[in-house]
């Protein structure tokens, strides 16, 4: 029995199983409803470079440094601080802004 089963399944071929899988569902292809999920995706903004991160931490462990080594007052270092703690908490709000204008 399971022999005849397999001949039988062997006699349908992929162009025939494709025609009856679109007769049976006829609304499974929906390709000019949803969007192609296959194609390639460009960023909206480009990506920081190693270079662009190696500076930011250059920065911020200078500054720390100076303040470490006294060079810098606690005054100054707390306005450098808030003023890079303030870019980092609205960055990502204010590079939205620009990528949907």
């Amino acid at each position: 029995m399971a022999g005849a089963l397999a001949l039988v399944a062997g006699c349908t071929s992929p162009s025939q199983t494709t025609a009856n899988a679109a007769m049976v569902n006829p609304g499974a292809d929906r390709s000019a409803t949803y969007p192609d999920i296959t194609a390639r995706v460009q960023a909206a903004t480009a990506q920081m470079s190693n270079e662009e991160a190696a500076k930011i931490s250059a920065r911020v462990s200078a500054l720390g440094a100076q303040r470490r080594a006294g060079t810098i007052s606690e005054a100054e270092y707390r306005r450098l601080m808030a003023e890079m703690d303030a870019l980092a908490a609205n960055h990502g709000a204010d590079t939205l802004k620009e990528i949907e204008n």
